[in-house]
């Protein structure tokens, strides 16, 4: 299992913030693999409310005391003192990212993105740009650099308007068809996002044509099969370089890519750094903060 959490003030405990709007109190994200399961249950909830967003593979909620099975492509929404009871599946391959967060003006705020009052589910189809989301939730938990705690409010803000401007499209013909051909790509590149993967030869696989393919992957996630599986890769190697030892050259081979210096040139396009930097800036910030 790969877990990665942060806390503001290190402070596990929930909280009630009352002189901020809107301020994250933690995030985290979990990914099992071989570990059988990891259940949650919080009879009484948290004083805070909770975002978890099911990137892949799939988890089991309970609501009012029935299961509810929500598949990647969804999030999650608690509010505070519900109940909370969920599991997660090693078999099921979950990914899954988290926000804990409160405020003296959460639900206003929630009401006016859209959000219903007693929803939990929230279809939100799979982006990359949510993982990103999150990922930064928990790279700036752990940085603690000016004004970060303003800067996570906004960027939780950010992830609403994003929802918001979700439901304002049109449901497109074969939605539900399109919508299980999307998630099956997106948990299929999940899966094997380390191995040589043909775009080409999925949709021939899948009976799709190629431009077919394409243009409703990028219409449903925002993005090319072939950037989100580069994403993958980079973001996955983010999480190598901060929670293990393994060298560049090991990493590289880790994520799909044999020549660790072509890595190495993708990594730094699109992080503006190089992986030992990238590690060097995560190893400083963690001596500052001891």
């Amino acid at each position: 299992m790969y877990t990665d959490n942060a806390y503001w003030h290190n402070q596990v405990l929930d909280f009630k913030d009352k002189k901020h709007p809107l301020f994250v109190g933690s995030a985290g994200t979990y990914h099992l693999f071989t570990r059988p399961k990891l259940p949650t249950h919080r009879p009484r909830g948290r004083l805070d409310f909770q975002l978890l967003y099911i990137a892949s593979g799939k988890a089991h909620f309970f609501f009012h005391g029935a299961e509810e099975i929500v598949p990647a492509g969804n999030m999650v929404l608690y509010r505070p003192k519900e109940e909370q009871r969920y599991y997660y599946y090693g078999i099921d391959q979950t990914e899954v990212y988290w926000v804990h967060f409160t405020g003296n003006n959460v639900t206003n705020i929630l009401r006016k993105y859209g959000f219903p009052d007693k929803a939990h589910v929230i279809h939100t189809g799979t982006s990359l740009e949510y993982k990103q989301i999150f990922l930064h939730f928990i790279q700036e938990l752990k940085l603690c650099k000016p004004f970060y705690e303003t800067v996570l409010a906004h960027e939780l803000e950010y992830l609403f308007i994003l929802l918001f401007r979700l439901q304002g499209k049109k449901p497109r013909e074969k939605s539900a068809f399109l919508m299980d051909e999307m998630n099956r790509a997106v948990t299929h590149f999940h899966s094997n996002y380390n191995q040589q993967i043909s775009i080409e030869a999925y949709a021939r696989e899948r009976g799709m044509s190629v431009s077919w393919f394409i243009r409703n992957f990028k219409d449903y996630t925002g993005t090319t099969p072939a950037q989100y599986l580069l994403s993958l890769r980079i973001s996955n190697a983010q999480s190598l370089l901060e929670s293990t030892s393994c060298t560049v050259t090991e990493i590289a081979s880790i994520v799909g890519y044999e020549n660790s210096l072509y890595f190495s040139r993708l990594f730094k396009k699109n992080c503006g750094m190089s992986p030992t930097q990238f590690r060097k800036q995560l190893s400083d910030s963690d001596s500052i903060a001891r």
